[in-house]
């Protein structure tokens, strides 16, 4: 059973639109119930059932259950459903919680907490919630996962590895089952089980995860000798040096073997996809720090967890990963846990959610903290919180200065909110402005040095740019633009313009510009014809408006022309455009002649 048959699980029923949560104390939104259970409850106040208890479903409520605050259980459903729709799971889960406990006779009420709640981490209201979901097998599934990772948690696991053999996991869940059972089994102190040894060979993912358990219980028993054997099986192989290298690195600090450690860190920064543990771990032993601690029998189990929801999300299974991440964070603080959480959350729209778990990762590995810097700028870029987005920004690049990507979020953001020459300070650093740049940099710095009116220097990154990537449509068209409305290079630009709306005819901003360019050409009927295809694109753009004003005026449509202009003056223009357009309507239009073929 794969994700296509956990989703219409997770997704929950449509959203009932709110105007606000006080707004949703007044209007009573209850589950059919089936007819066969339904049983009136006329004058009788809600009490709460005590736990596992099976209760009718009421036809109506009278009265509406309240809490001790007076929110209506309706209320308190649709305000957690509005919570979680904004992304906000924390809030929502616990809202859909109070409401569950108004009303535990409602089972789709139970159903949408404990999903709420899978995606909000609060394990200890997720076993309560486990009964209101046994009649839904794959919910049901999840709530015994819960359960054994929350008694894990508090320190019974017993229980939990008792659940463990009585019955193994269905998919999705049959994966992260077998890879904590050896941690829930050394917690339960069933030693034997726990370091049984692992027959299948060390080549697939399954294989290692469950040596990597067995190696870090061997340690915690001081079993050092086994353990270092194993970890020098683990890593033998490509997959297994990757994955585990930093923890042999940590394994042999603790038995003071620095040298050694520094070796195998290294070792791990070479090749395409260096390990950020493995900075940290060579900082350490360069700076002759503590060695760090043993793991805990939980840290090992939130470490396999965390290799289950990483397979999950190589399998795009995103609600899954961020079950899983949840539980793994419940086990105790981990930057990586909490970096990947934030971007599963993010890619599942739980903007708020996503952010809290990018502010708990800490600044001990730099890569880590600039990644959750990282993203929580993006996450504030999409609900338009620039501040917030260039203060995070800000803190990515500092703790990471050589990540171009980062420069070039930093810089566009600057540049977003007008602050063009802290943009161009920051394109230009020495260690960003380099041979062999992204050509992203090399466009940006283009564009904001034309901003700011440094024609010459633009055109030289433009087209540096355009060089290395000739057929970027983008590029062509700012460049191209550029050439034209100077009038520099009007051919030139007019063709390059061309080229750039063959490639994206849908993108209304190229259509202008090649529109702008047969209008310099005095190519007026054909300018027509294009801007108004791209004003139809790009309805509330005043610049294009402007220019099909522009356009129907040397071809003798002047009414339509004052339109359009007038148009402009409603979309918020500049101060410069809007002079310009108020000039226009009051003296009509005065513009050079038209640039002839070959005098650009």
């Amino acid at each position: 059973m794969r994700l296509s048959r956990l989703l219409p699980l997770l997704s929950g029923c449509a959203l009932t639109a709110l105007a606000s949560p006080v707004l949703a104390q007044d209007a009573p939104v209850v589950a059919p119930p089936p007819a066969a259970r339904a049983i009136a409850i006329e004058n009788e106040a809600a009490v709460p059932a005590p736990p596992g208890a099976v209760v009718a479903i009421p036809a109506e409520w009278s009265p509406v259950p309240t809490d001790e605050l007076g929110r209506t259980a309706y209320g308190l459903y649709l305000s957690g459903r509005l919570a979680a729709f904004r992304g906000d799971n924390v809030i929502g889960a616990n809202l859909l919680a109070q409401s569950q406990a108004l009303t535990p006779e409602q089972p789709v009420v139970g159903e949408e907490a404990f999903r709420s709640g899978l995606f909000a981490g609060d394990l200890e209201t997720l076993a309560e919630l486990a009964p209101s979901v046994q009649d839904t097998p794959l919910l049901a599934e999840a709530a015994r996962l819960v359960v054994i990772v929350d008694d894990l948690n508090n320190g019974d696991a017993s229980t939990g590895l008792s659940m463990l053999r009585q019955q193994p996991f269905a998919e999705p869940f049959e994966t992260i089952g077998r890879y904590i059972m050896p941690s829930v089994a050394a917690a339960a102190g069933d030693w034997d089980l726990a370091l049984a040894p692992v027959t299948a060979p060390s080549t697939d993912i399954d294989s290692l995860v469950l040596r990597h358990q067995r190696v870090r219980l061997l340690e915690i028993r001081r079993r050092n000798a086994e353990a270092e054997a194993e970890y020098r099986a683990l890593t033998a192989s490509t997959l297994g040096a990757q994955l585990f290298s930093a923890d042999f690195g940590r394994f042999l600090e603790r038995r003071g073997r620095r040298d050694e450690a520094l070796t195998i860190y290294e070792a791990s920064l070479t090749g395409s996809s260096p390990d950020p543990e493995a900075l940290v771990g060579r900082t350490r032993v360069l700076a002759r720090a503590a060695a760090p601690s043993l793991p805990t029998i939980r840290e090992n189990a939130a470490f396999a967890i965390k290799l289950a929801a990483i397979q999950s999300a190589e399998r795009r299974e995103r609600d899954v990963a961020a079950i899983f991440l949840r539980l793994a964070d419940s086990l105790g603080q981990d930057d990586e846990v909490s970096l990947r959480l934030g971007l599963s959350l993010v890619s599942l729209g739980h903007e708020t959610s996503a952010r809290e778990a990018f502010s708990r990762v800490t600044t001990a590995n730099p890569i880590l903290y600039a990644g959750a810097q990282f993203g929580r700028g993006l996450s504030f870029q999409r609900d338009d919180r620039d501040d917030e987005a260039l203060a995070a920004f800000r803190l990515a690049d500092a703790s990471a200065p050589g990540q171009m990507e980062v420069v070039l979020r930093l810089g566009q953001q600057l540049i977003g909110m007008g602050r063009h020459e802290e943009a161009l300070a920051v394109l230009n650093r020495p260690q960003v402005n380099v041979a062999g740049q992204p050509v992203e940099l090399r466009f940006l710095r283009g564009a904001t040095l034309e901003t700011l009116g440094r024609v010459d220097e633009a055109e030289a990154e433009l087209w540096a740019a355009l060089s290395a990537a000739p057929d970027n449509p983008t590029i062509l068209n700012t460049l191209g633009y550029m050439w034209v409305d100077s009038g520099r290079r009007v051919e030139q630009g007019a063709e390059m313009l061309a080229r750039a709306h063959a490639a994206e005819p849908e993108n209304g901003n190229i259509q202008d510009s090649l529109g702008w360019a047969q209008f310099r050409q005095g190519q007026y009927d054909v300018a027509v014809e294009t801007l108004e295809g791209a004003v139809s694109k790009e309805p509330a753009n005043a610049e294009i408006n402007d220019h099909l004003g522009d356009a129907y005026w040397q071809v003798g449509r002047t009414r339509e022309a004052q339109w359009q202009w007038n148009r402009v003056l409603t979309l918020d223009p500049d101060a410069e455009r809007r002079a310009e357009v108020e000039q226009k309507l009051a003296k009509g239009l005065s513009i050079a002649p038209p640039v002839a073929a070959g005098q650009s």
